[in-house]
């Protein structure tokens, strides 16, 4: 369980030259380092504040937040497991008609999982991009730096996931299925793109007075 590494040993293993774990778990681990900030600069502003109806919107975004983290952390495994189902559909073998059949079924198959699983991490990075967004505008400014990188986090955990999405529809004969996820990969990466920028000007603003 690659999450369940030290921070060291996940590194050592992203860079032994084995293609898992790869960009995918790599953008998954982003996703939960933003997370993970989104949850620090809502207890923070908890702490903080004196106002009830920030501390239920932090409350519930810090609930939220816990919550992405998890299924964040997860799918660091899930990418890479995914990939191994891809190169064992691979390996079948092909020297009859039905073996042939078989291995091409087996290998759809797993490239639609293969392009499931970060776009799952895509989805989850624009969500936590939103709660970012609130954080940068009603948390606690003391911490804004702190929400920018988690924007940041997030964004590279969208922008990455997506691009694993691609490489793998690339290979998916599914018309049908890399046209729907082909056009929702371009929308997320859209709102990805804007909600960062937004965000960067906000926490500008905030920083020069």
């Amino acid at each position: 369980m690659f999450a369940e590494l030290t921070i060291k040993s996940f590194l050592d293993k992203v860079a032994s030259g084995e293609p898992a774990p790869g960009g995918g778990s790599v953008s998954a681990l982003c996703g939960t380092l933003s997370a993970a900030l989104a949850e620090m600069v809502a207890r923070i502003t908890i702490r903080k504040v004196n106002d009830k109806a920030i501390e239920a919107k932090m409350s519930e975004i810090l609930e939220t937040a816990s919550k992405l983290r998890k299924v964040f952390s997860e799918d660091i495994d899930r990418d890479s497991a995914a990939y191994v189902a891809v190169m064992k559909a691979y390996k079948m073998p092909k020297e009859t008609d039905r073996e042939k059949k078989e291995r091409q079924n087996a290998v759809q198959e797993a490239l639609k999982e293969a392009a499931r699983v970060p776009l799952e991490v895509a989805k989850m990075g624009i969500r936590t991009l939103s709660l970012v967004e609130t954080l940068a505008k009603e948390g606690n400014q003391n911490a804004i730096t702190d929400a920018v990188v988690a924007a940041l986090m997030a964004r590279s955990a969208t922008i990455g996931a997506l691009y694993n999405v691609r490489i793998n529809l690339l290979s998916i004969k599914d018309a049908t299925f890399r046209d729907r996820v082909k056009h929702e990969a371009e929308r997320i990466e859209r709102e990805a793109m804007e909600k960062e920028k937004d965000i960067l000007a906000l926490a500008s603003s905030v920083m020069s007075g």
